[in-house]
């Protein structure tokens, strides 16, 4: 099950980003994580803007509500989405879905 913590405003989600990937998607979960691989390269932040990217357009909110918490120079990330439930979080993150 996905390691998600809730907060007043937000959801923690637990992360393993897979950067330099063919495509920008949900690959499921790993280790209690969502794995995220995205075409973008782990240099200069910009596989944390896609995953930033990613997440917003998937749970239908603003890229200003989602931000990587702990992990920027990391595979193994905590991002924190405002305006969420953690079962909207679940129900979006779907191993079907991509």
């Amino acid at each position: 099950m996905l390691r998600i913590t809730l907060e007043p405003d937000a959801v923690l989600l637990s992360v393993k980003v897979v950067s330099g990937a063919a495509r920008t998607r949900y690959c499921g979960e790993w280790d209690g994580r969502a794995r995220i691989a995205v075409a973008a390269p782990p240099e200069k932040g910009k596989a944390n803007q896609a995953v930033i990217t990613f997440l917003a357009e998937m749970l239908d909110v603003k890229r200003k509500s989602v931000s990587v918490v702990s992990g920027h120079a990391t595979p193994l990330k905590t991002i924190r989405i405002e305006g969420v439930t953690a079962d909207a979080v679940r129900a979006v993150l779907q191993p079907d879905r991509s």
